[in-house]
């Protein structure tokens, strides 16, 4: 294993928790919950002076790192380079997972990646090598995966350009996803803003048995708080249930946090944890960690009553809960295995299962595989035939050769499963699935974490329900929706009634991890030498240019672009799959902007009315119309807009192309962060009812924004296509500091004037 990375930064941090935690602690004035305890630690001014009012109090943070993936990583160093620092501020690393496309095989696969990608990993590396950014090549691993094994520490504060960077959670931190332009803000040095979060707090007890693993108990959770209960909220988990789950599987259940919207969850450290760290060869932070144990965790008087210090309160019993299968097209549609039989009959779901695909950030751990690998021998053992295709995607390098000398790979292959790439592959669209492109109606099962519709193939029709690695497994065997390996059989090759055992597995592998090349690209010290290009001509990356700041006057004679209807996640308003490519083009990826909403004027994707012409277009040709034009618009929206990913695109396209607010129902707290940073109006209505009153013709005019300031709600004139009018009050939540953002154009705009 590689030195610890980061050990002084981590010494430091663990040499003034104590101290942090008491005066916290002392300016609450009670006990304190884990999380409070990190958020307390970590803030920007230092030691706590002030007790914050959660879900109001607007905090600056210093978070000890920050991670980026590929796809992500483009656009927040695009933004980075035009900062003007020589290096970055805290430590952070890139890794090469999002750009793999999942086709024939792992070697394969990786090589086409590496040629069709070259010219943005080029970029990447010299990026990173420059301002001293740690660097995973392709195939080294999958983000959430790499920072689990490498870089994640209890106690710990990390923000990260992808919606499952509260993976780390599993370890113990406050892990959360922002956008680049957050993620920018701290490399370059500047403080971190967040609302004080609000907490749930989730007590398990009993123990997991049979065939339920830690993935059934997110599902579980989805199923109670749905895809926006944990909105502005930090999910705290604890009980001896929490306990008796591995460090992974606190992993799995954290990373699916991001589909209930919580800001972040996490777990106090415990003895799973210790165990992973001295695993992945990080036995001196497990030592430090065990030095400061009691801060590390919540207090004790939390976890006895701890409906006198969350805001929420859920309990599960482990020992009780059952298999699910969530979905399909929401991850929070939970079903129980036992009543998959009545739910697929009374919604009409084709019961049959074409494939099953195992592994993804959030589930492809030592232990998620060893136990369907169980399963898998198991069906090989007994002369069953798997009725569907199988597909694993191995999380990190270090897991994929430690699996493959093991022979775990071994036995999926003599199963005729396909191994791809340590990437993401089919679990963010980068699945090029035989068939697809019929758009036929048909179902599949997954380990992986979402299941929006044309999420993983592109086929809106594909019905994706997502189950625990050993379930999937399961479910691919008998090909069966409906089978339940608790109580049903299966015919082998003689004829006869088998039944597959519960599955078992080891939580780390018994001979220690391996690796001949983990990947890893330490940056120069001095990059000061180095330089970094873009070809003017490239079709991947395009140099920013510096949005416009607010001319001060009220917008005028805005048009409605799009009155979406209904989910409208980050996929809708820029999808992944094959745009992937123009993740560092702003104005090619743009192409895109909400060509998978749904227009509530007509019920179509991709068609709205062109004001100009009267005539119906595509949703970017229509937008760049009237940008040419000199036509003000606004994206109306229903609830949750912006759910998903933190796709940072979904807020630079709109704002490229001329779109000048977005005002909704509702907003997906990452999206409307986004938007404030690239210097949007994201604004909600007052009255949601408001939302009927929007037209297709309307015009639409700002009465007060002049006065914009916090806690005031602005005025918005409608003027119908009849001459009438008819006035809304919408409501926004920026503070002093984001108005500012505002007023400049983007938050960059201000940084680029502070940093000179």
């Amino acid at each position: 294993m590689s030195k610890v990375f980061d050990l002084e930064m981590i010494k430091n941090h663990y040499n003034r928790l104590a101290n942090r935690v008491e005066k916290a602690r002392a300016v609450v004035g009670k006990p304190l919950t884990l999380s409070e305890k990190i958020l307390y630690a970590h803030l920007w001014e230092g030691e706590p002076k002030q007790k914050f009012d959660r879900g109001a109090s607007y905090v600056d943070f210093a978070p000890d790192r920050v991670a980026m993936q590929d796809a992500t990583a483009q656009m927040a160093l695009l933004q980075f380079m035009q900062a003007g620092r020589k290096q970055v501020a805290v430590p952070s690393t890139v890794h090469c997972d999002h750009l793999i496309q999942a086709r024939v095989g792992s070697n394969n696969d990786l090589s086409d990646a590496l040629l069709k990608n070259n010219e943005v990993y080029n970029f990447l590396s010299s990026v990173s090598n420059k301002y001293g950014i740690g660097f995973w090549k392709p195939g080294a691993g999958i983000i959430h995966q790499v920072v689990l094994e490498n870089y994640a520490f209890p106690g710990g504060m990390m923000i990260g350009t992808d919606s499952h960077t509260v993976n780390a959670g599993g370890l113990g931190m406050i892990a959360i996803g922002v956008g680049g332009a957050d993620a920018m803000d701290v490399m370059a040095g500047m403080a971190w803003e967040l609302k004080f979060p609000k907490l749930i707090g989730i007590k398990l007890t009993g123990e997991l048995n049979g065939w339920c693993s830690a993935k059934d108990v997110i599902l579980k959770v989805a199923g109670i708080l749905t895809v926006k209960g944990g909105t502005g909220a930090i999910v705290e988990y604890f009980g001896e249930g929490a306990k008796s789950l591995s460090c992974t599987g606190k992993g799995t259940i954290c990373n699916m946090g991001a589909e209930i919207g919580a800001t972040t969850s996490t777990f106090g450290y415990d003895d799973s944890m210790e165990r992973y760290l001295r695993a992945t060869g990080r036995a001196e932070v497990a030592d430090l960690a065990n030095g400061i144990r009691e801060h590390l965790t919540g207090d004790q008087e939390v976890y006895a009553n701890p409906e006198m210090y969350f805001d929420q309160v859920i309990e599960i019993n482990l020992s009780e809960l059952e298999p699910h299968l969530n979905g399909p097209f929401t991850p929070d549609l939970a079903t129980p295995i036992s009543k998959m039989k009545e739910e697929a009959a009374k919604n009409d779901w084709p019961t049959k299962v074409e494939v099953g695909l195992i592994g993804s950030c959030t589930n492809s751990s030592y232990e998620d595989i060893s136990r369907s690998a169980n399963l898998a021998k198991q069906a090989i053992e007994l002369g069953i035939e798997p009725k569907a295709e199988f597909s694993i995607t191995p999380g990190s390098e270090l897991v994929r050769y430690t699996i493959e000398r093991d022979g775990l790979i071994d036995i999926f292959n003599k199963m005729g499963a396909k191994v791809f790439a340590n990437a993401c592959g089919p679990c963010i669209g980068m699945w090029a699935r035989v068939g697809a492109e019929k758009k036929e109606r048909n179902t599949i099962v997954h380990s992986f974490n979402r299941n929006f519709s044309a999420r993983q193939d592109g086929n809106p029709n594909t019905l994706a329900f997502v189950g625990s690695p050993e379930l999937t497994t399961a479910l691919a065997i008998a090909g069966d929706l409906t089978f339940n390996p608790i109580t049903d059989t299966l015919t082998n090759s003689k004829g006869e009634q088998v039944k597959l055992a519960p599955p078992v597995g080891e939580e780390l592998p018994t001979r220690g991890f391996a690796v001949e090349d983990a990947g890893y690209q330490a940056p120069a010290e001095d990059g000061s030498q180095i330089s970094v290009e873009v070809n003017p001509n490239s079709d991947r990356l395009q140099l920013l240019d510096a949005f416009a700041e607010w001319n001060g006057e009220n917008i005028q004679n805005a048009r409605v672009l799009i009155k979406a209807k209904g989910k409208c996640t980050t996929d809708h308003i820029s999808m992944a799959g094959k745009w992937l490519t123009y993740r560092g083009h702003l104005d090619n990826i743009a192409n895109n902007t909400l060509i998978g909403a749904t227009n509530f004027f007509n019920g179509e994707q991709n068609k709205v009315k062109n004001q100009i012409t009267g005539e119906y277009g595509e949703v970017p040709a229509v937008q760049r119309a009237y940008k040419a034009a000199g036509i003000s618009t606004i994206v109306v929206g229903d609830q949750n807009y912006g759910e998903g990913s933190s796709r940072e695109h979904a807020a630079m396209q709109p704002r490229h192309l001329g779109v000048r607010a977005i005002l909704v129902k509702s907003f997906a707290r990452i999206h409307e962060t986004n938007l404030k940073k690239q210097g949007m109006l994201a604004l909600t209505f007052s009255n949601e009812s408001d939302y009927d009153k929007i037209q297709e013709n309307d015009t639409v005019n700002f009465l007060d924004l002049t006065h914009f300031a916090p806690g005031q709600a602005l005025t918005l004139e409608l003027v119908h296509e009849d001459g009438s009018k008819e006035n809304i009050s919408v409501n926004h939540t920026y503070n002093a500091q984001q108005i500012e953002w505002f007023k400049a154009g983007g938050a960059l705009n201000l940084i680029r004037k502070s940093l000179k």
